[in-house]
């Protein structure tokens, strides 16, 4: 993620394009969803100007963006860090979460245009074709594309706003709380499975796959708290190269 990170930040530079704070939260925002940023990780204003070639002020921007989306943590005094929530706000979560993807899901079955039928079979095969090669990361950023098309296209727009969240939200819990010993919390025929109701316009059948999913997820989870002692820099690298 170090090179990938500087690299297009480093792209952007060449290209004579402002570093903005909308660019910074995209990118860190980007790898909590792929659980390349540990819930915990300190973000500290100086080490991201760095990275970022930008002025303390607009990191200071970037932070308050993210703190509004859940995504890191502030307090007076004190260094950003990634979120890292409880253990009954993990449980929480979850709840929510079945209670408005399992709906989101049931409005969606029968209604889907053909083109995004196709967009999430595509991510659908790309998220098993990442799994068999063992690219972890890929595989994550597959499987939220296909969540996220579903809150796109939700008939309910405050469902799919309230699934936004809960996506992010459900992504940093996963990253705290997967036991030692899972190496991905890939469940091969959920999507599938899911794709097919939607496909068929089985509403129930697509809110009981979510829910199950949601439940197997959950249950791949070491709910016990433990706090995360990684440092930035040692994601990021010592310093960029722009």
């Amino acid at each position: 993620m170090s090179s990938a990170w500087q690299e297009e930040v480093a792209a952007a530079t060449r290209a004579g394009n402002r570093i903005s704070d909308r660019f910074i939260v995209d990118k860190v925002r980007q790898a909590v969803l792929a659980q390349r940023l540990p819930p915990g990780t300190r973000l500290p204003e100086v080490t991201l100007g760095e990275i970022f070639g930008v002025s303390r002020s607009v990191v200071r921007k970037a932070l308050t963006r993210l703190a509004a989306d859940h995504v890191v943590t502030q307090q007076p005094n004190q260094v950003a860090r990634v979120r890292a929530p409880s253990v009954e706000e993990t449980r929480e979560t979850f709840d929510a979460r079945r209670l408005v993807e399992g709906e989101v899901a049931a409005l969606l079955a029968g209604r889907l245009d053909a083109a995004t039928l196709d967009t999430l079979e595509a991510h659908v095969a790309s998220e098993a074709r990442a799994h068999a090669a063992g690219d972890e990361p890929t595989r994550i950023e597959h499987s939220l594309a296909i969540h996220h098309l579903l809150a796109e296209r939700s008939p309910n727009r405050v469902l799919g706003a309230m699934l936004t969240d809960l996506i992010l939200r459900t992504s940093i819990v996963i990253a705290l709380y997967k036991h030692a010993g899972v190496a991905s919390c890939y469940l091969a025929d959920d999507h599938p499975t899911l794709l097919a109701h939607l496909r068929d316009g089985e509403g129930e059948a697509a809110r009981r796959c979510i829910h199950a999913h949601l439940n197997s997820l959950e249950s791949l989870l070491d709910l016990s708290a433990r706090e995360s002692r990684i440092d930035l820099m040692a994601i990021l690298g010592q310093g960029a190269t722009l």
